[in-house]
């Protein structure tokens, strides 16, 4: 029979917990959960320390340019979230489609731009040639940029698959 151990079950991890998990696997890797809470000095059960590190700590940045495929691919693909992901190495779809979720969509919202269209909404535009010399160079062109939609690839029954 297996003793069990007192672990912080259910209680919030600390910024303390979070660096040493981090530490631990910034060192030794991530090759063996099931003796890593031990090792690593935390009361938490493997389950817990490989969910925290998967859905929290091991999170990348996307840089600039990925932001930008992933807006041009929307515009062009859509929500297919596995095509575009596809074309950004080591991101997985789920990943992709969080961040344009979490991130990118409320940055176009707040920078006047329809996320679902890719087009300057209409207040926007009324309101900026009413006082256009608010508005820096910088971002009209940014909006400019999205102010054409990209339409989709149209393709004809020749090219399909059988």
């Amino acid at each position: 029979m297996r003793r069990k151990q007192n672990y912080n079950k259910g209680c919030a991890w600390t910024k303390q917990e979070d660096e040493k998990l981090i530490h631990y696997i910034t060192i030794h890797g991530q090759a063996r959960w099931s003796t890593l809470p031990k090792a690593a000095g935390l009361e938490r059960c493997e389950k817990s320390c490989r969910q925290r590190w998967i859905k929290y700590l091991k999170r990348e940045n996307f840089c600039v340019d990925e932001e930008d495929l992933i807006i041009k691919l929307h515009a062009l693909l859509g929500d297919r979230w596995s095509l575009i992901a596809g074309r950004l190495p080591g991101r997985t779809e789920k990943e992709v489609k969080k961040y344009w979720n979490s991130h990118i969509k409320r940055k176009l919202i707040r920078a006047g731009i329809d996320p679902n269209k890719h087009r300057i909404h209409q207040k926007i535009i009324q309101t900026t040639a009413k006082s256009s010399s608010s508005v820096s160079s910088s971002s009209t062109d940014f909006n400019l940029h999205f102010q054409t939609p990209i339409r989709p690839r149209v393709y004809s029954a020749t090219h399909q698959t059988k």
